[in-house]
């Protein structure tokens, strides 16, 4: 039997083309290395990927066998989700508004955030997430604002006891980093207990960075060699790195979380 391609894309690619071949009804366009539109979803690739990665010899059968489970399970969930069902599953992600080139703007529940960002909706399923629409929202009787609340008090109670690696560089500066992997740490800048959490180890009010949806690093903003080193290593994430989100900096204050100008700007300021 042939095997999954291990390359991104291409592994993106033959999902795609196994997926039109099993459901032909639906509409399928790529959209990332590890990441499929369907009838305007989003459909993250990601633990596909791994367990094929387990067991390459069996590859497309896993796939197919995935795949299959994946529809008849979000079909039943899309159809039958009560709120109440819901509520307690509902997570927030951080997304850059070019999403809508892909996706329906209306159809998509979400609020809008700062540097040119959304906070979307998902509910977080064992094996998967599923995108909370408009429609949904509509059924439910709620609004952004409510899911948005929501989400975060989930998010808030999801990891209770956060891991923070803290770094300090050799001229003073210092970065926290938080790195879970559980496909929220960008969104853990939407933490309501964030800058309690942090600003007593960065002295203050701090910048975050979230290049990509696995990324999150809080920094001091001096002293200067120290910043620009992140900085760089910011950009290089966010052109590298799947998922990604944005180059800019967020500035975390006890009032809440403020945009700023994009990391080349701010450099030459």
């Amino acid at each position: 039997m042939p095997r999954m391609p291990h390359e991104p894309e291409a592994f993106a690619e033959s999902v795609a083309s196994m997926l039109r071949r099993l459901q032909p009804e639906h509409s399928i366009q790529l959209a990332g290395p590890k990441e499929l539109i369907v009838d305007g979803r989003r459909l993250d690739l990601e633990n596909l990927n791994r367990l094929v990665n387990r067991d390459p010899e069996r590859g497309v059968e896993i796939v197919e066998h995935y795949l299959e489970h994946l529809f008849s399970t979000e079909s039943m969930v899309l159809s039958s989700a009560t709120f109440d069902f819901a509520k307690p599953r509902i997570m927030p992600r951080i997304q850059p508004e070019s999403i809508f080139n892909h996706l329906t703007k209306d159809q998509v529940a979400h609020v809008p955030f700062v540097n040119g960002t959304v906070v979307v909706f998902v509910m977080d399923l064992p094996h998967m997430t599923v995108s909370v629409t408009t429609e949904q929202m509509i059924k439910w009787g709620v609004d952004a604002d409510t899911l948005e609340d929501i989400a975060r008090k989930n998010l808030d109670r999801y990891v209770p006891e956060l891991s923070v690696q803290l770094v300090e560089s050799r001229e003073g500066g210092k970065a926290a980093i938080v790195s879970e992997q559980d496909g929220y740490d960008a969104a853990r800048l939407l933490l309501s207990n964030l800058h309690r959490r942090l600003s007593p180890q960065l002295g203050g009010d701090f910048f975050v960075a979230t290049p990509a949806r696995d990324m999150f690093i809080a920094m001091t903003g001096d002293p200067r060699p120290f910043v620009d080193r992140l900085v760089s290593r910011v950009q290089q994430d966010y052109r590298r790195l799947p998922y990604p989100i944005t180059d800019a900096l967020f500035f975390v204050t006890r009032d809440g979380v403020a945009g700023t100008e994009r990391l080349d700007q701010a450099e030459a300021a």
